[in-house]
């Protein structure tokens, strides 16, 4: 793993040509030691912390198997409509001011159009006005005309998972494909937006679901990529899995670090698996997170987060509306 390690720092690249299989059974702690390196030397101590607000929840027609939100899915999740901008513009300025870095109206549904993306619209114009903060967007599958109106109005960021391996997305979804959601990445890039893009892992993927996973990442180019382990939600068809150990998770985290060298790690789901807020993977390679609460989840606390990483060495100073390079 050191020499692996030391070979990517110097100009190395990972790919589907190469036997990725090493990381699945590799001594763990020369693993995170590796991956450490690598975000010490490509990365440097700049660590990014963005939170996010759920802007439209629940009623959503899309049949994944993981999500609270989905109107195939018997939750108690929260249902309401688009919140005004007045309420986002005051949890925004309240975020910027316990020192997150970026900010995320994140969406329930397949997409947001009509009046309702006319009101987005104004929000982001406002945030971008009001806010130093960067922004980023969530809002499924929109057309491009409306990610280019998204990028007037000051928003530098989109979000759109891929979720798992190619191989594995049909066991998870079936009202949209894989190939929707490169689309969509592809469409945002062309639109000048960053794109911000992971998955989940612990919903019944094999290690190597999560290998193809982080590969597909680097060859889009992706440069912010959030990784969540399922926290299994009772009344979806995932509620019943086991959740993942904290090696497993560390492990995976390290492996997106070998496989995607120069990108944010942002860890997000599945933080509260560790008692300490997940200290061991900022060692491990991570140097994002998404801090505060989740959509359906209980996240960690920013300033909580703010001492772990400062402690830890990480730089916390960068606050800007440009987007994560």
């Amino acid at each position: 793993m050191k020499q692996l390690a030391n070979e990517i720092i110097a100009g190395r690249r990972l790919g589907r040509q190469d036997d990725l299989s090493v990381f699945e059974n590799a001594d763990l702690a020369d693993l995170s030691a590796g991956a450490d390196a690598i975000r010490k030397a490509l990365c440097g101590d700049q660590a990014d912390l963005c939170t996010i607000i759920n802007g439209r929840s629940g009623r959503c027609p899309e049949n994944c198997k993981f999500c609270a939100q989905s109107s195939f899915n018997h939750t108690n999740c929260e249902q309401y409509g688009m919140l005004d901008t007045a309420a986002v513009l005051e949890d925004c300025k309240e975020k910027e001011a316990a020192g997150v870095h970026a900010y995320s109206i994140v969406t329930a549904g397949r997409t947001v159009e009509g009046a309702e993306l006319e009101q987005l619209i104004k929000t982001y114009e406002t945030l971008h006005r009001e806010c130093r903060i960067r922004l980023c967007a969530s809002h499924g599958f929109l057309t491009a005309d409306a990610l280019a109106r998204l990028k007037q109005a000051g928003v530098s960021m989109y979000h759109e998972n891929i979720e798992t391996s190619r191989r594995n997305f049909p066991n998870i979804c079936t009202t949209h494909t894989y190939e929707d959601k490169i689309a969509e990445i592809k469409k945002a890039q062309a639109a000048g937006l960053t794109v911000c893009s992971g998955g989940i892992i612990g919903m019944g993927e094999t290690f190597a679901d999560r290998v193809d996973m982080a590969v597909s990442l680097a060859e889009l180019g992706i440069t912010s990529i959030p990784l969540n382990a399922l926290i299994p939600v009772k009344g979806t068809p995932l509620g019943d899995l086991s959740p993942l150990t904290k090696e497993d998770i560390i492990r995976t985290a390290a492996m997106f670090r070998y496989v995607n060298p120069t990108a944010y790690i942002r860890i997000a789901a599945g933080r509260s698996y560790f008692a300490d807020g997940g200290r061991d993977l900022f060692t491990s390679g991570v140097n994002a997170a998404l801090t505060g609460d989740m959509l359906t989840t209980v996240g960690n606390n920013t300033r909580q987060d703010i001492c772990m990483l400062t402690e830890l060495g990480f730089d916390l100073s960068k606050h800007t509306k440009e987007p994560v390079s």
